[in-house]
């Protein structure tokens, strides 16, 4: 049941309105790079066959070096105006998610936490980032179709990455955590 809505609502992000009205808003294109980054990914993400520290370290890292990246100026613009970029970094955004999430199932309880927690930090460092600097960092063309600033789109986007990203993920580990901490309690 999982997969199903998962399937559901990636068909709705990617070929309903929203990647079309992503290219004139930073906000529309944050719900689209969470949506698939981070809701997809932890409804469908299936085991890894292969579980522990390398894949933990391994779904951490890409899932980061992802995000971080594609927020660059240089590769998010380029993911703005051309459609191979656009494609790519959709891709690599699904990629690089189900990897965690499926990572994150594979280790356990605690090691799922772990890196659930970790990728809270990230995640919430980079929309802070965002969100907080003083000037436009993409050269006003993230704004549009909400009637914002770029400025002001960047802020809001930044806060739904730092708040609704970190939210997602925190929930998880947090949830991860209990559930190793019930397990301990009960082998006491």
């Amino acid at each position: 049941m999982r997969r199903a809505i998962a399937c559901a609502l990636l068909a709705a992000l990617w070929f309903g309105p929203l990647p079309g009205l992503a290219t004139g808003s930073m906000v529309l294109h944050m719900v689209l790079h969470l949506g698939v980054t981070t809701a997809v990914p932890a409804l469908w993400a299936p085991r890894l066959p292969l579980a522990g520290p390398v894949a933990l370290l391994l779904g951490g890292v890409v899932e980061m070096v992802v995000v971080w990246g594609w927020h660059l100026p240089g590769p998010h613009l380029w993911a703005r105006f051309t459609g191979s970029g656009f494609a790519l970094e959709q891709a690599s955004f699904l990629g690089a998610g189900m990897l965690l999430w499926a990572a994150a199932r594979s280790a356990g309880p605690f090691g799922g936490a772990l890196v659930l927690l970790a990728t809270t930090m990230h995640m919430t460092l980079l929309g802070a980032l965002i969100g907080l600097s003083p000037r436009d960092l993409y050269g006003g063309i993230c704004a549009g179709h909400l009637r914002l600033s770029a400025l002001q789109e960047q802020q809001i986007a930044g806060a739904l990455m730092a708040g609704a990203g970190g939210a997602i993920t925190l929930v998880a580990a947090l949830g991860r955590l209990a559930r190793a901490l019930e397990l301990k309690e009960a082998q006491a």
